[in-house]
């Protein structure tokens, strides 16, 4: 709970003015839309340069490998760490050890590192990935604190779209500074990092530090986030979804594979690829900022999951870059669905002082479905070819759409999202 309440808005229309008026929802969102757009044009530099020199999709793959291991080992401890400590300061200095990584890529290119050795830039990846385990339980736990119960689902909404805003943006911006360089892009990112650790050390708002519950040991107190997620099927259900669709789905990894020897398009290009997802999840989170999803909010998450596992498909075997893009915009306009449910309903479910750790488990499970859904995309398309590997994986997400629906019905029958409580 925050230290300084957000407006009472029981007897007013929650509209985007309303929610841009409360100055710290304004550094949130600032801080997190300079943060994304670093990190996604990191994305395109790193994928690009570490494939310009190896040739290799397994090189690919370990550059999601290395960011998750470090994440999947500390997103626990950093949950409880963003239940006791003022998470404002954990996002400032999380951010400022992004731009020591980002400055080591930044050194190893500029000393040619690279030329005898790889695995100095996945140490710097690893470093990366240690940052960003503390910075996501941290700053997904913020909106709750900003904003007011009413306000919630579409505080999440604006703050989704300043996300996607920077993940569409981010990518092209990012092969366009490819065009001066890996220093280029490495030096903008730097210096975003940078601002947003000042915006976030900025806000004002504190949330109560829960003292610490004297019957619980160090690891029963940073492992309660899962044994509430255990108790609650539908956060459980939502977030293992999102899981296994997008581990299997994903072809985010192989992007670099496809703008250069399928579709042969560059950087620019590949840039522009990377940002199709994020384009057609902002068309979708404007449309759910003006019309929030009322009815029937399992449904849609189970068939706009199906609705991806088919563009996924059609990604694949594509071979013309239109084609290409425009599956990729409905990707991202799927999913954008199943990220808006699952973000609504997990506050909404989870006790104040539980968030934080509740949070991390969420990011672990998401760490899992990007970072190594990147490791499985290369290894897979080692041994089967990069088409047939985002094929069968395309295949595999709409069969799990068919068993989680028959694994969690309460999930599925999910109607009213404001209707869900804590126990």
């Amino acid at each position: 709970m925050a230290t300084a309440a957000s407006p009472d808005d029981s007897s007013s229309e929650v509209t985007l003015r309303s929610l841009l008026a409360l100055r710290d929802f304004r550094f949130f969102l600032s801080g997190r839309f300079l943060g994304t757009l670093a990190s996604q044009i990191l994305s395109v530099a790193v994928g690009w340069q570490i494939y310009e020199i190896t040739k290799s999709p397994m090189a690919l793959g370990f550059v999601g490998l290395a960011q998750f291991l470090p994440m999947f080992l500390l997103l626990l401890p950093a949950g409880d760490v963003a239940d006791r400590v003022d998470r404002r300061l954990i996002a400032s200095a999380s951010y400022l050890l992004q731009a020591a990584a980002v400055a080591m890529l930044a050194a190893f290119t500029w000393a040619g590192v690279a030329e005898h050795a790889i695995w100095p830039f996945y140490l710097a990846l690893v470093i990366l990935g240690c940052a960003r385990a503390f910075s996501g339980p941290a700053t997904r736990a913020f909106v709750p604190l900003l904003v007011s119960t009413r306000q919630l689902p579409r505080g999440i909404a604006i703050s989704s779209s300043s996300f996607l805003t920077a993940t569409i943006v981010g990518p092209a911006l990012g092969g366009f500074i490819y065009i001066g360089g890996p220093l280029a892009a490495y030096g903008t990112c730097f210096v975003f990092f940078l601002i947003c650790a000042v915006a976030f050390f900025a806000i004002r708002t504190r949330h109560k530090q829960e003292p610490a519950d004297p019957t619980l040991t160090t690891f029963g107190r940073v492992t309660a986030g899962v044994r509430f997620i255990r108790r609650k099927p539908i956060v459980l259900g939502a977030i293992s979804l999102d899981l296994f669709a997008v581990l299997l789905g994903g072809a985010a990894a192989l992007m670099p594979i496809f703008a250069a020897d399928i579709l042969h398009v560059g950087p620019q290009g590949l840039g522009i690829l990377r940002s199709a997802p994020a384009l057609g999840a902002v068309l979708i989170n404007f449309m759910l900022i003006a019309l929030p999803l009322h009815r029937h909010a399992g449904y849609a998450m189970f068939a706009c999951v199906a609705i991806f596992g088919l563009a996924t498909i059609t990604f694949g075997l594509s071979e013309n870059f239109a084609l290409s893009f425009v599956a990729l915009l409905i990707m991202g306009g799927s999913d954008m669905i199943s990220v808006y449910v699952r973000s609504t309903l997990i506050p909404l479910a989870t006790p104040p002082e539980m968030l934080g750790r509740v949070s991390a488990v969420d990011m672990v499970f998401i760490t899992a479905s990007n970072e190594l859904g990147e490791f499985e995309s290369g290894v897979m398309a080692g041994w089967l070819g990069t088409v047939p590997s985002v094929v069968v994986g395309g295949l595999g997400t709409i069969g799990v759409v068919a068993i989680w629906m028959w694994l969690f019905p309460d999930l599925r029958k999910v109607d009213r999202l404001l209707d869900v409580k804590p126990d």
